[in-house]
This record gives C-alpha cells, sequence and structure tokens, in this order.
C-alpha cells in the first residue's frame, strides 16, 4: 500500500490508541512526537527486514564498521526525507495544526561522539545505505554523551548529556543477540590433540547487548544497521539479601565496574584507573562486534576460510585497532584454526582508515595493561609481533629497522604499526595526509609494503546538510539544474554554468540573507545578543584546541578593537563573528580561550563605539542540529588549524556546499578544495608545509622578536596581560611568547591580509556571489557518496 496522508492519518491514530489509549489530537506534544516517530520507524521496518532478508538469501558481501564515535544527528526529519514521505507526513500533520519542527524538539539527539571522526562516521554511514553497499556500523551505546556545554560567566561549564533520559524511539533491544567479553584473569596453554589451546580461568564477564539503529537509505529502499553495545553484569545483577540489610555487595561493584563501560563518552584518561577504562571500552567494543559477526556466520553455516568473500571489516581510527588480535583470537581458540590460515583471513577482510596526523603517542597502550586486562589478546599480539619481527630480519637482515617496525616496543604496544602489519588496506583522509603517513609517519612500513597505501579523501552527506538543513538552496538547486543531483552530487557542477549569471546570483544572495535572518533569530534565542544581518557572518566551529588557532581570530579582534578606539575615523565593513564548540574538560588553554572570547563579547557588544563595527557571540552546546542552523547562514568559514595537524576536515566542505567561502590555512581536505576551486576561490594564507619545516629544523620560530618587529601586534597580545581587558589572561599571553608550537604570532599578518581580501570581496557582492556559486558548483566531489564508492571499489571489492 502506498504510504499516503490518510495512511499516515491512519497509522497515527492506531499508534496513538496502542501506546496511551488516546486519540492523537488529545495527547501531549512528546507523546505525538513518540507516537508519529513510531509510525515512521515501522515503515523502515518493513524496508529493514526486506533488505536482510535479501542479503541473507544472497551470500551478497557486508561491511562491518567500527568506531568509537557516531555522531547521527536527530533523525525524524532526516528518516522522513530519505524515505520520500515529506509531503504526506507534512500535509498529515497540517491536519492537527503541527509541523514537523514542532515535533523534531523532542527527538533525542544520540550523544555518541566529540567532533569529525563522529560526524564522519554518521555520514559514512548514511552513504553506505544510499550508494547500495550492505553494511553495519558497531558502536557503543553510551548512557551520557561527552558532556553538555554550559557557559556560566563566560566559562565553559561541564554537566552530564543524558541524551536517553526520555529513551530513544529508533533503536530496538536485541536480548537474543548478547554477547559474553572476557576481563582479566589468568591465561595457560594445555595440549589437547596435539595442539595448544588456551585456558582462560578467574576472568570477569561483561555480557554486551545489542540496539540497533535503523539507517535509511535515500528513497532506494535499503536500511542498514548501526548497532551499540551496552555493557551489563552476566548473571544476576541484585543482591536482594544485602540490599535488605542496606548494605553494598560484591555484586553490586561488579555491576557498576560493567555498567561503566558503556556509561560515558571518552571518561578522563589522566588517571591509572580512567586509562584502564578506555582500554575496556576498546576491547569491548570490538570483541562484542566480532564474536556477534562469527556467530551470524556460524548461523548460517558459512566456514572461516569463506569470509574474505563475505565480510570486510573496517577499522576507524586506532581505537579499533584491537580488531586484529582479537579476530585472530576467536580464529585460532574457537574456530580452531592453523595460524597461518587465521592470518591470512584477517588481513584480507581487515582495512584502516587513519584520521590523524600520528605522533609518536598517538595509539600507544602500556604493555602491563593490555596483558592484564585482555591477557589472551596480549598473548596474540605477542605472537604477531615474533612472526613479523622474525619475517622483516629475514628480509632485510636489518635489526635497526626491524626495531622500527615493531609492534611490540619499550614496553608498549604500538597499535597503528598493528593496523598496518594485519589490514590489506591502510588509507589516509585527504591527500596530504595520505602523503605524510607515507613519507613520515608510516615511511618505513610503507617501504616494505607500498601497495597496502592509498589515499580516501573524507566526504559528507549532503542529504543531512543541504536537502534537511538548507531547504532554501535545495529548492534553488533544484529549480535552476533540475533534482538529478540530489543522487549524483557531481551534477552541482552544473551549477557553474551559472556563476555569472545576474538572476541566479540575485537568487542565490536572497537565499542566503533568509538562512542568515533564521541564524540572527537563533543567536538571539541562545544568547541574547541581537546582530546585523547585514553584516559578513564570520564563522568558527572546529573543536576548540590550541592547534584549531581559534586564538588566531581572537587577536585579529582584539587588533579591530585596538584600531577603533584609537582612530575616530576608522571604518570598515560590519563583522559578527560566531564561535560553537566544546574543548575537553581538561584542556586549561582552550578553556581559558573560551572564557577571553566571552569576555571581549561582552566588553565589545556592549561598547557603542565599537559595536557598530563588529559583534562577537558565542553559541553554547555545539552539536549537530545546531550546526544544520550554523552552516546554511554563514558567510565566511575559518579552517585556520596550523600546518601540521590537520588529517581532513569536513566540516569546510558543509559550509561549501551551502554556498559559504573558506578562509583557512593550506592544510587538510582545504588543500583538495583549492585544487578543484583554484586559489581566487577561497582565502588561502598562512605558511606552507615546506616553510613549516625549515623554520622547525633550525628552530627559527621567535615570537618575541615578531612582536618587537610588529608594534600593533605587540600592543594586542600585551592586552591579555596589562589589565585593559579587565581581566588577567596572562595564561595565554605566556603561552604565545614561550609555548606556542601552532605559529600563532608567525600567521597572524598573512591571516590579517586575508580578511581585508574578504572585507574588501564582501563589497563586491557580485563577485563574492559568483564564488559561492563556484563553490556550491565543486562540492559536489566532496559527497560522501564518493567516498564510498571508493572504498567498495579499491578497498572491500564490492560493485556499486
Amino acid at each position: 500500500m502506498k504510504t499516503t496522508k490518510d495512511k499516515i492519518l491512519l497509522d497515527m491514530k492506531s499508534i496513538a490508541l496502542t501506546m496511551f489509549t488516546k486519540d492523537f489530537i488529545d495527547l501531549e506534544r512528546d507523546e505525538q512526537y513518540k507516537v508519529f516517530a513510531t509510525v515512521i520507524k515501522n515503515y523502515i521496518s518493513e524496508y529493514w527486514l526486506k533488505k536482510n532478508k535479501e542479503v541473507k538469501n544472497s551470500d551478497k558481501k557486508q561491511v562491518y564498521y567500527f568506531s568509537l564515535e557516531f555522531l547521527l544527528g536527530k533523525m525524524l526529519e532526516s528518516n522522513i526525507l530519505n524515505l520520500g514521505l515529506e509531503e504526506p507526513c507534512k500535509e498529515a500533520l497540517e491536519e492537527f495544526g503541527i509541523t514537523l519542527k514542532d515535533l523534531e524538539k523532542y527527538d533525542a539527539e544520540p550523544g555518541l561522539g566529540n567532533a569529525g571522526l563522529g560526524r564522519f562516521s554518521a555520514c559514512f554511514l548514511d552513504s553506505m545505505a544510499s550508494v547500495g553497499v550492505f553494511g553495519h556500523g558497531n558502536g557503543i551505546r553510551y548512557d551520557y554523551g561527552l558532556f553538555e556545554q554550559k557557559i556560566v560567566n563566560g566559562e565553559q561549564i561541564e554537566g552530564p548529556d543524558n541524551w536517553l533520559k526520555n529513551g530513544f524511539v529508533w533503536e530496538t533491544k536485541k536480548n537474543h543477540q548478547s554477547q559474553t567479553v572476557k576481563f582479566y584473569g589468568e591465561v595457560s596453554l594445555k595440549e589437547v590433540d596435539g595442539k595448544l589451546l588456551p585456558v582462560h580461568v578467574g576472568y570477569n564477564s561483561v555480557l554486551a547487548i545489542p540496539y540497533d539503529i535503523p539507517i535509511v537509505g535515500y528513497q532506494n529502499e535499503v536500511v542498514n544497521t548501526l548497532r551499540l553495545w551496552q555493557a551489563k553484569i552476566k548473571g544476576n545483577d541484585f543482591d536482594f539479601n544485602s540490599f535488605s540489610y542496606g548494605i553494598f555487595s560484591e555484586i553490586d561493584e561488579k555491576r557498576r565496574n560493567a555498567e561503566a563501560i558503556s556509561k560515558l563518552l571518552y571518561p578522563d584518561d589522566s588517571t591509572e584507573s580512567g586509562k584502564i577504562l578506555r582500554l575496556k571500552q576498546e576491547y569491548f567494543l570490538v570483541s562484542a562486534g566480532l564474536q556477534n559477526i562469527v556467530s551470524y556466520y556460524d548461523r548460517e553455516r558459512k566456514r572461516p576460510e569463506s569470509y574474505p568473500d563475505l565480510i570486510s571489516i573496517q577499522i576507524n581510527g586506532t581505537s579499533s585497532a584491537l580488531c586484529i588480535a582479537e579476530f585472530m583470537r576467536i580464529l585460532v581458540d574457537e574456530k580452531r584454526l592453523e595460524w597461518n590460515e587465521a592470518w591470512e583471513i584477517t588481513q584480507k577482510v581487515m582495512s584502516f582508515t587513519s584520521h590523524t596526523i600520528a605522533t609518536k603517542s598517538t595509539g600507544r597502550w602500556e604493555i602491563d595493561k593490555i596483558r592484564k586486562v585482555i591477557p589472551r589478546v596480549y598473548m596474540i599480539i605477542e605472537e604477531i609481533n615474533r612472526r613479523f619481527c622474525a619475517k622483516i630480519y629475514k628480509k632485510t637482515k636489518d635489526w635497526a629497522l626491524v626495531e622500527k617496525v615493531a609492534i611490540i616496543e619499550n614496553k608498549h604496544v604500538n597499535m597503528l604499526n598493528l593496523t598496518v602489519v594485519g589490514c590489506h588496506s591502510i588509507n589516509g583522509v585527504s591527500e596530504p595526509h595520505s602523503e605524510i603517513l607515507k613519507k613520515s609517519f608510516f615511511k618505513t612500513l610503507y617501504e616494505l609494503e607500498p601497495e597496502k597505501f592509498n589515499n580516501k579523501t573524507n566526504g559528507i552527506t549532503h542529504r543531512r546538510w543541504l536537502l534537511k538543513s538548507n531547504k532554501n538552496l535545495t529548492n534553488l538547486l533544484d529549480h535552476t539544474i533540475g533534482d538529478g543531483w540530489k543522487k549524483d552530487t557531481l551534477l552541482l557542477e552544473e551549477i557553474g554554468e551559472y556563476s555569472e549569471n545576474t538572476d541566479f546570483l540575485n537568487k542565490l544572495q536572497d537565499v542566503k540573507f533568509r538562512n542568515k535572518e533564521s541564524l540572527a533569530k537563533f543567536i538571539f534565542e541562545e544568547t541574547k545578543i541581537e546582530v546585523d544581518i547585514n553584516s559578513i557572518f564570520d564563522t568558527h566551529i572546529k573543536r576548540f584546541d590550541s592547534s584549531k588557532r581559534q586564538l588566531l581570530t581572537v587577536l585579529y579582534i582584539i587588533y579591530l578593537y585596538n584600531e577603533i578606539i584609537a582612530n575616530s575615523e576608522f571604518n570598515m565593513y560590519p563583522k559578527t563573528f560566531i564561535f560553537s564548540s566544546k574543548t575537553a574538560a581538561g584542556n586549561y588553554l582552550a578553556k581559558r580561550t573560551i572564557r577571553l572570547i566571552n569576555h571581549i563579547a561582552e566588553m565589545i557588544n556592549n561598547d557603542v563605539r565599537v559595536n557598530k563595527f563588529m559583534k562577537i557571540v558565542f553559541i553554547p552546546n555545539y552539536g549537530v542540529s545546531k550546526a544544520e542552523i550554523i552552516i546554511p547562514g554563514s558567510d565566511i568559514n575559518e579552517q585556520i588549524s596550523a600546518i601540521g595537524t590537520e588529517a581532513s576536515g569536513t566540516s569546510n566542505m558543509k559550509f561549501m556546499m551551502n554556498g559559504a567561502l573558506t578562509l583557512g590555512t593550506y592544510e587538510g581536505s582545504n588543500v583538495e578544495m583549492s585544487k578543484y576551486l583554484g586559489e581566487e576561490n577561497i582565502f588561502i594564507f598562512g605558511m606552507r608545509r615546506v616553510e613549516k619545516e625549515a623554520l622547525e629544523a633550525k628552530d627559527l620560530y621567535n615570537p618575541m622578536k615578531i612582536l618587537k618587529e610588529n608594534k600593533k601586534l605587540m600592543n594586542v597580545v600585551e592586552k591579555l596581560r596589562d589589565g585593559t581587558l579587565g581581566r588577567d589572561f596572562t595564561s595565554l599571553y605566556s603561552y604565545l611568547v614561550d609555548g606556542d608550537r601552532f605559529y600563532v604570532l608567525k600567521d597572524f599578518e598573512a591571516y590579517l591580509e586575508a580578511q581585508m581580501k574578504v572585507e574588501a570581496l564582501y563589497t563586491n557582492r557580485v563577485k563574492w556571489n559568483s564564488m559561492a556559486a563556484k563553490n556550491i558548483a565543486k562540492s559536489g566531489i566532496f559527497s560522501g557518496d564518493n567516498t564510498v564508492r571508493k572504498y567498495a571499489k579499491e578497498i572491500w571489492d564490492i560493485e556499486v
């Protein structure tokens, strides 16, 4: 039966009666949301079941994507969009005088990630479903997200992100598919039928309970699965007698220890207990997920020898690198395969994506911790290392080289080396990042096995970041070039033909104006600050960290303040600086930067001499839903990370697709954007990698020398400690002159010049709008659909 308005109304009536024994119109708004979302989930479930049966009957290859983070965003409107039900849903709700936005307020936003990694993982799953790759995400069902950020007296205050407090409509609990994960204990080897088999005693068992979330493909009847694992104590979790006497028992302690594993995303690892908990999280995820995969194929009567034809396992970052050792444990210990056969299967099914600019401390675990927490897995890693080192020595006769590539070295397990050794494919996430992996961090391993290394530039889902979040622009694009681009974003290239078309550019400017009106309204709701929608909306939403260099923008704001106060004739095009992001609770410098921004905002926004030229806003508790409002309404986005610190970045792609121009360094995916756009359509500034390397090689960076030669910059920096700002920010001053590893002062003049170019070009609206059109036209290259197609063809060996 076709899903019409009448069918939706009939289903709403039925579900309302079943859930609340009321008519839909008599329900509270949050109850109406639950009813309506359940109706949509039921429609999804029909496709979900159908697709699972189809794949089960066809032996189609499946992809399993492991990641500690998935920042999904709210799912109601996105699911309706992907089902193609926007119009009938809108019509059905209009019968009750409500809109989809009225209900979406109650849609939970899963707190399953931190920043770019989690958002990319969510985009990746969306694109897998939309291009027809059958796959599954594997993550942890955290009770609490990273944290809820509040700004109190200008300071970031962290509170619990209890995203599950009202339940989560979209998940389905699958108790019958729970897995047991073992920690601690002692392992010995016992000979059985001529084979040495492990005997694991004295271990702690943790039950991994799966919750499935549907990932809906775009109007193609494909529904994939994100499986999230919750940690619980195995067996009886309640000691009735102890509780009756008002005392806590050993069972209570075991329950707390087990549930802690899935309690919180990224617990503080500055303590030993915090480090152990992080390790437990990593192993819990991979062990539960891999056991589940093997159990599925056991039920289907598939032998491990057939795994390379049936599954691909994509390891997303080193936090899932234990997949390699755990898979070997299952194949050798439980499936009783010979080592060499198990290793061949493991290498064929495993592939790894690096998301960071690696350092010597990246992805390293102390031997003592792994040996204590997961003893059998450590034994497997030891054997992998022994065999690999022997192989490399036999090939090279060079022990110094062996030491460079060893998995176990200096009392640590190098998880990055483990992934290279255990996977058949290693990819970076932008062209420059992949080159760094090959030429720098993995140089020796790359020279030994160059065929493993490749690049897969990150991408975004245009369905959420354009179709859902920017309907004004979506309608304009449909009217101008048709709607074929919704399924093939490379067709956005056709917009380039309109980059000099006055009528189109005027309409594009009107779209941006309406989006800026929405953003200005949102800013006022969040901060009570009124902003001028005719000003340049200059946005910085990257995670707060010294490497992201928000401080560079802050110095520029202080510079403008000084110029305005010192010169009564000063003039500039008005700007609104928009900041929104979080930082880790223990990142002192980043938290001081947030405090500085809010303090300067209060000072400038209330100074009539200055606020006609600029205002500063900080939107608290940044997340996917807020980004969906901020990005479409921005004119310029700042991607100003220091050279050598950004693997890729995807927020720049989202801004680009929404017609915002980029002000950034020649770093990460900015490099590829520059290549496709031409540097005349992007504002690139600052040092290049060669200059930075030369500076470091000769230790030539001298902040005090820069300040002495630039009096205006000296005056800016001095304000951090001379009391002018009304508060003491000496720690930031000291960082800039003594401890800055990210060359903020070195790049200040180049950044200033770039900002002046931005201002000059913005006053030429025809030119600016033309550049915006060219950005939109080239943005289709960065769709996650294109990225997934390359993974499928070049890594997973899947036709799409």
